[in-house]
């Protein structure tokens, strides 16, 4: 079984994380659908089961994933189970649980205490593992302010260590300087990401957790031109015969040697890039499905990719962005 450490909060975990924003079911911000359509609760149960008997460690979920939902499913499995598990959630967003809409944001200090209490709740535990700030592009000026009062939380044993879901590096740096930082959640997979967000990770020792690591579900090969999505889900616009959709779709079919080599799925050998490009990478899947879940989970079996295989994979992908 693959280890991974968040950063320096020295907290062992599993690899692979499961990344619960599927399961929390439809919400939306406005008239915008941002959740992952809908979702059976029973299947969600016996996905999160089959991952713990998988030996996933690690489970990162939002107060804001079906506005309070997802964290609910994930405190009624891992429930007493709480010293054999990381939990990380995250906080920023404010939303009504019974209209499942979003309504705003707040960062100022009793909103964070106020969200941590509520989380603490839903998901039935005493204290988060990983707590994460969840507005991207946050003003860098007040990020300070949101540092001291994580750094209030983990004296009072709310949390053990904070980190914040961006993909800017210079955000990653303002936290960075908080003594109980211990991850940044970047956007990261073999189609995209910040590479220098991840190089500051690795020099601030960090843990690089890894969401949309499948591309949102492109890197799994399940999709053609055909593909359409449901109108609750955060990718139904998405169009599989041009524009960026279509062009990874052609991409993935030149990578697809090189993934599944050794008998990997083509989301095992993306999932193997990702620890094959660096030591703090923790990257989260998605599911909705057990068969989800135990393909992800499949690939804890194999190694990271070789050197070889990565260099054919940044050749090929070079090649096709050269070519377009």
């Amino acid at each position: 079984m693959q280890t991974r450490v968040l950063g320096r909060s020295g907290i062992t975990v599993s690899a692979l994380g499961m990344g619960c924003w599927a399961i929390g079911g439809p919400f939306w911000r406005g008239e915008t659908p941002v959740g992952w359509g809908d979702v059976n609760d029973e299947e969600s149960r016996r996905s999160l089961e089959r991952a713990l008997d998988l030996g996933v460690t690690f489970f990162d979920t939002a107060d804001v994933y079906g506005c309070g939902h997802s964290e609910r499913i994930v405190g009624e499995v891992l429930a007493g189970l709480r010293n054999d598990v990381v939990i990380a959630t995250k906080f920023g967003n404010v939303f009504d649980e019974q209209t499942k809409r979003i309504t705003g944001f707040s960062a100022e200090p009793a909103f964070i205490r106020n969200a941590c209490e509520a989380s603490l709740r839903r998901l039935n535990t005493d204290y988060i593992d990983l707590y994460q700030f969840h507005k991207g592009d946050y003003d860098l000026d007040r990020a300070d302010e949101v540092v001291e009062t994580l750094e209030r939380l983990v004296e009072e044993g709310k949390i053990r260590a904070y980190g914040w879901s961006t993909d800017d590096p210079e955000r990653a740096r303002a936290f960075a300087r908080g003594e109980n930082c211990a991850a940044i959640q970047q956007r990261l997979n073999i189609f995209e990401g910040s590479e220098e967000t991840l190089a500051l990770c690795e020099a601030e020792n960090l843990a690089s957790i890894n969401r949309g690591p499948l591309a949102m579900g492109l890197l799994t090969g399940k999709f053609n031109p055909e593909s359409t999505l449901p109108a609750n889900d955060v990718r139904r616009d998405w169009d599989f015969r041009s524009g960026p959709q279509a062009k990874r779709l052609r991409m993935l079919e030149e990578l697809r040697e090189v993934l599944t080599a050794g008998g990997r799925t083509l989301a095992q050998g993306a999932l193997g890039w990702l620890w094959a490009r660096s030591e703090v990478t923790v990257p989260i899947p998605g599911f909705k499905t057990v068969a989800q879940v135990e393909e992800n989970a499949g690939a804890l079996a194999f190694d990271p990719l070789s050197d070889t295989q990565m260099a054919d994979i940044e050749e090929l992908v070079s090649s096709t962005n050269d070519a377009r």
